[in-house]
């Protein structure tokens, strides 16, 4: 199987996302391969015997979202130099959206730019963060704040990295999966509301449903000026549970389902969304083992937390919710009561 990316705002770029069995791999000149302690236990062996190059290196840098950040890019630019990489070279990211978004990042910075692909290696790299171009990493305001948009030059996903992956991880990738059915297609929920994830053919249909529409989302829209933004349900609340819990309580997928749990209790205050719709949600997410309580202990904080999220601009907070399930609306100048509200009902005295 095989999704094309090409950006309707940026003709000359172009890439192809293939779901299947990892191919070999072929390069004419110096290769990094940007990893973790976990991935590489598994599978780096198995990615060394598919790829030849001039001169293949790897940098393995450490495990986790708290590692996120500048000072690890930096190390990776040092590792860079060190292997006296050239405009030329290429950075293979070979691990989760944490491998991938910081790998890219370094592509994007690395002589003012060189190539690199995606090999995700986790269902929610699979299905959302491998495909877009978004690199970055955290700080102490908030999650990717410091990036840019960079394209990979090419996305291969093989399932068969998904066999090693731990429940929670995986479950983390079913919310992002969770996130594109609700925002545009309800038929897809509806599919996946009875999908069994261990059979290998309905994940595989449920990895390519979702990269399509990613793909579709970005085609149009690149850099987030529209359309895009939409693919940030639960984030806005979810990256609020990130920073508090010091990206170390939960995972991006786990965060990103109480997120869900959130907008959705937003929308039905709003009247967009019905109490029977938000609890279907919730009970899927729970289905799935993925965590949809979350106690705000100070309204307020959680609420300043929201001005710092990309999407919000001239002071106004842009939530991203469900409109019913299947499609979406982005609402913006929220009365603040009605938000706080919404937050309180989440609160130590609920």
């Amino acid at each position: 199987m095989t999704v094309h990316i090409e950006l309707s705002n940026t003709s000359t770029t172009a890439y192809d996302i293939a779901i299947d069995a990892l191919p070999k791999l072929s390069f004419d000149t110096s290769v990094v391969i940007v990893t973790n302690p976990t991935v590489s236990g598994f599978h780096l062996d198995r990615l060394l015997s598919h790829i030849q190059a001039d001169k293949l290196s790897v940098v393995t840098i450490p495990d986790g979202e708290e590692y996120k950040t500048l000072a690890t890019v930096e190390s990776i630019l040092n590792e860079c130099f060190e292997h006296k990489l050239d405009r030329k070279s290429l950075l293979i990211a070979f691990g989760g959206g944490v491998i991938g978004d910081m790998t890219g990042f370094t592509a994007s910075l690395y002589q003012r730019g060189i190539d690199f692909i995606q090999i995700p290696t986790t269902l929610l790299s699979q299905v959302d963060a491998s495909v877009g171009g978004k690199t970055g990493v955290n700080n102490s305001y908030g999650k990717n704040l410091i990036g840019a948009f960079y394209q990979p030059k090419a996305v291969y996903i093989d399932p068969f990295f998904l066999s090693t992956l731990p429940p929670r991880e995986f479950a983390s990738g079913i919310a992002e999966i969770i996130k594109m059915a609700v925002m545009f297609d309800r038929d897809y929920f509806d599919f996946l509301m009875s999908a069994d994830f261990s059979d290998e053919a309905i994940l595989k249909e449920s990895i390519k449903r979702s990269v399509e529409l990613k793909a579709w989302v970005v085609n149009q829209d690149e850099k987030e000026a529209g359309i895009r933004a939409v693919l940030n349900y639960g984030h806005t609340f979810g990256h609020v549970v990130e920073n508090e819990t010091l990206y170390k309580k939960y995972l991006h997928g786990e965060a990103v389902a109480i997120g869900i749990v959130m907008a959705n209790a937003l929308a039905i205050e709003l009247g967009l969304m019905t109490n029977q719709e938000a609890e279907e949600i919730k009970q899927f997410l729970k289905r799935v083992s993925l965590p949809t309580d979350y106690i705000i202990k100070d309204v307020d904080d959680f609420y300043e937390h929201f001005f710092l999220d990309k999407k919000s601009a001239k002071g106004s907070i842009k939530f991203i919710l469900p409109k019913g399930i299947g499609n979406h609306k982005i609402v913006s100048n929220i009365d603040e009561s009605i938000v706080k509200k919404v937050l309180s009902s989440f609160g130590d005295d609920r």
